[in-house]
């Protein structure tokens, strides 16, 4: 049976952007994590983590995540110590402790590549930065936000492909699920 590692991908993958990354809280860290999943879905018609995103005001929110962080199921709580600071100018801050080691076993090489390209990209960004950076015209968010006018609706995968790139990902899916039916979990096949 195909065993899907997206729940590890995804623990991993914020324990990552909360280590290499500065002042990453929660929004600056659904921001990574969308970014993460859109470019993967560009290349390969899939996402990492298996999180959908949401067109909230701040930009893409990945809904799950966010309700776990406020009720954290058991693995997460084993992965993360979770606290609100108060800045020094009054906002609050979620702060997310690691209280494991980053572990890229899960992770094909071009998922760590993506992951480490957009920790370097955004280290020190701040929140408001990257809610600009999710806000770009012709960019998901701002498709489904602004110009469908579908506030808090789902962002599709789909909306990331340009019109030419859409028949090599539908292409580029077919054969990952017809390989996955005939042999199953090989994590030593790159993707």
């Amino acid at each position: 049976m195909l065993r899907d590692h997206s729940r590890e991908k995804l623990l991993n993958a914020v324990t990552y952007f909360v280590q290499n990354t500065k002042a990453c809280g929660k929004t600056k860290l659904y921001k990574l994590l969308y970014f993460f999943d859109f470019q993967h879905y560009t290349q390969t018609g899939r996402s990492v983590t298996g999180l959908e995103y949401y067109a909230w005001p701040k930009g893409p929110v990945p809904r799950s995540l966010h309700d776990e962080i406020a009720l954290p199921a058991q693995d997460f709580a084993t992965h993360f110590e979770v606290e609100n600071l108060v800045l020094r100018n009054g906002n609050e801050m979620l702060k997310l402790t690691p209280l494991k080691p980053f572990d890229s076993s899960h992770f094909s090489k071009r998922e760590l590549r993506i992951l480490e390209a957009l920790a370097r990209e955004f280290c020190t960004s701040t929140a408001d930065q990257m809610i600009e950076a999710t806000h770009l015209e012709n960019l998901p968010w701002h498709q489904v936000y602004e110009k469908e006018g579908r506030r808090q609706e789902l962002i599709p995968y789909e909306l990331a492909l340009r019109k030419g790139d859409k028949d090599q990902a539908v292409g580029a899916i077919r054969e990952h699920e017809e390989f996955n039916e005939n042999y199953g979990d090989r994590r030593d096949v790159p993707s």
